[in-house]
């Protein structure tokens, strides 16, 4: 679990525990909110100098930062975010969260070829003669290996010819020649699945929160 360390500034106690509280409501299995420290006051240069070393970002709550700590923060290179509205507070906070996810990995599947004839190439290995029955085959596209409905191998495609030509890609309805990276053991009735994965970058906290965002308690927006 990676943590957003936060330091919270606010003008009186029961801001700062309005703000805690709400932090303390987002919750995800990969990151979290860890309030390291809390006062009552302006943002001042302790504040800006504790968030430095403990790698954190300040929060201000109907606070702000004096001079001195501004100009320490943009030298530090200390984030300092000043609120007046809770939900906004508690919004870019989440929103600095999913900074911090990794991405998500989505397979796209490519298409499927089926093993008829098996071609062995003294310097390459064998070569899965196929018929490709959807989509289309890439060369190096991820690729599984199924046998009467098992998977019995993954891994790559390193070579696709068509005829004596090697291609980039054989699309549905046309036969090529298929060398599996580091496989040998393909057997003619083997269904090839070619597919790639994508890297997508998260928007949000939905998958894993704990539970629907958090209404905002009364009162804790100050005019």
């Amino acid at each position: 679990v990676q943590d957003l360390n936060v330091i919270v500034k606010a003008d009186v106690q029961g801001s700062i525990e309005a703000v805690s509280g709400e932090l303390a409501k987002i919750r995800h299995p990969e990151v979290r909110v860890n309030v390291i420290h809390t006062g009552i006051g302006g943002i001042a240069e302790s504040d800006v100098m504790l968030a430095s070393a403990s790698n954190a970002i300040v929060v201000g709550f109907n606070v702000r930062p004096n001079a001195e700590a501004r100009a320490l923060g943009e030298r530090e290179g200390v984030d300092i975010r000043t609120y007046r509205v809770i939900y906004q507070l508690t919004g870019d906070i989440e929103q600095a969260l999913v900074g911090m996810l990794a991405p998500e990995r989505v397979e796209e599947t490519l298409g499927e070829a089926e093993v008829r004839a098996l071609f062995r190439a003294s310097r390459v290995g064998t070569i899965a003669g196929s018929y490709v029955t959807t989509g289309v085959v890439r060369r190096n596209a991820q690729v599984r290996v199924v046998r009467e409905g098992t998977v019995v191998h993954e891994g790559t495609i390193s070579g696709l010819k068509r005829f004596k030509d090697d291609v980039r890609e054989v699309a549905a309805g046309f036969e090529c020649g298929i060398l599996l990276e580091g496989f040998n053991d393909v057997k003619e009735g083997d269904v090839l699945e070619a597919y790639e994965t994508r890297e997508i970058e998260r928007t949000d906290l939905s998958a894993g929160n704990g539970g629907p965002p958090a209404e905002e308690p009364a009162g804790d927006d100050a005019a």
